[in-house]
């Protein structure tokens, strides 16, 4: 950043207010879809489990392949796009993701499954850690708690326009619809993202904001020298801080995806319920994601000077309660499973661990440490894919296990945030 091309954030222009918003909100609308072609396999998991003759190990590896390729494209994109341009990589990571879908839905066995979707997960991180570095250069620490909220309200929206279309679709017209023809509009709106932002003030001739707050104006301050090539790599991964922030956001998402991954198939097959019940049931726990974000946001920047540990100890002993309140309910009182299922997904869109991620490293290396940050939690998610289908394979399906050992996650977690101290 030039310094004699930057402003206070109080002094900047309306300008700028107006483009920061812009480049926010065409994000959250696009993303708001992206869950369209990532995650369109959990809703109708029970019937590809069917129609292909699928064992849990076999849901599995397809869950860890699609989990592990996104954790392996968050290592690379974001660096990546940094050097190459923000907004170019999440047009391609569009572009392709409804491509791979495509492939996939001519699957006709576990691995002519497993292997475009696991490609489908790389390609498509491409869509996250670039743009989480967009609004970092238009977003300061103050205000990124809120801005990441809100963009937390289109994530859960994501999730749950995902469980809504696919499943519908999925259950009217079979699986391989649910691939092949809602997906087609991430491409679209990939375009029209890429067309109506930019990916730096500079870009449309405006002042870039001083960072004020010294956490992420520390990292700011770095020598450039030290930012080129593999450098920001060597600086996150060096930092004691966002290696334990990087571990709790994997035992994160233990719980968030070992939830979407699990919760399906545990009340379709232990409560006997049809599809469009379990969909039913399971529809309050994307909607919690959606309800939460901006609150924690406006919390943790308005109440505690954007301080970020705290919120993530409150989301850790909410969630824990939750988990284990799913694993002694009986899966057939579907009243309780689903407003258990919509505390969980509450507790866990409180926790601001995105926004964490880019104020330890600040704007210059915000691409890379999203991107690291996002692969912790992803490498964990498809570990809990398989550990999970192992346990119940091999042990004669005992579901409440899996539910307390993601309680169990969640006490771990609280215990590590407090050392992060950010």
């Amino acid at each position: 950043m030039n310094k004699v091309n930057a402003l206070p954030y109080s002094d900047l222009p309306s300008g700028y207010h107006r483009w920061k918003w812009r480049v926010l909100l065409s994000f959250c609308l696009f993303y708001l879809f992206v869950y369209l072609g990532r995650f369109n396999f959990w809703p109708v998991s029970p019937l590809v489990q069917s129609d292909l003759s699928l064992s849990h190990v076999e849901i599995g590896l397809i869950n860890a392949l699609l989990l592990w390729g996104f954790g392996l494209g968050d290592i690379c994109h974001g660096r990546l796009a940094e050097a190459y341009g923000l907004r170019l990589w999440v047009l391609g990571g569009a572009v392709l993701t409804t491509i791979l879908n495509i492939v996939t839905s001519f699957a006709t066995s576990a691995w002519s499954f497993a292997i475009p979707w696991g490609i489908a997960g790389f390609v498509n991180a491409a869509c996250w850690a670039p743009a989480i570095s967009m609004i970092s250069q238009w977003w300061p620490r103050k205000d990124r708690g809120m801005a990441m909220g809100i963009l937390g309200t289109f994530t859960g929206g994501a999730m749950l326009l995902m469980w809504w279309v696919s499943g519908t679709v999925g259950a009217e017209f079979g699986w391989r619809a649910a691939f092949r023809y809602p997906p087609l509009i991430i491409a679209v709106l990939g375009i029209a993202f890429y067309l109506m932002t930019r990916d730096r003030p500079a870009d449309v001739g405006l002042p870039d904001y001083i960072e004020e707050d010294e956490v992420s104006a520390a990292p700011e301050a770095m020598d450039s020298e030290r930012l080129k090539g593999m450098g920001p790599y060597k600086e996150l991964l060096s930092n004691p801080r966002f290696h334990l922030a990087s571990h709790v956001k994997g035992l994160e998402n233990v719980v968030r995806y070992g939830l979407t991954t699990w919760v399906p198939i545990y009340y379709f097959t232990q409560g006997g319920h049809s599809i469009e019940s379990t969909l039913l049931v399971t529809f309050l726990l994307p909607l919690g994601y959606l309800i939460a974000p901006p609150i924690s946001g406006l919390i943790s920047d308005r109440l505690l000077h954007s301080g970020r540990m705290p919120m993530v100890v409150v989301s850790c002993g909410i969630s824990a309660v939750a988990l284990v309140g799913i694993a002694l309910a009986p899966p057939t009182n579907a009243v309780v499973g689903a407003l258990l299922l919509l505390v969980g997904g509450v507790s866990m869109g409180l926790s601001p661990m995105s926004a964490l991620a880019v104020d330890i490293a600040g704007r210059h290396m915000s691409g890379t440490s999203s991107g690291l940050l996002d692969a912790h939690g992803y490498a964990y998610a498809g570990m809990q894919a398989i550990m999970f289908s192992l346990v119940l394979d091999m042990s004669g399906s005992p579901w409440p296990v899996v539910f307390l050992a993601m309680a169990a996650t969640r006490v771990i977690s609280a215990g590590m945030i407090v050392r992060v101290r950010v």
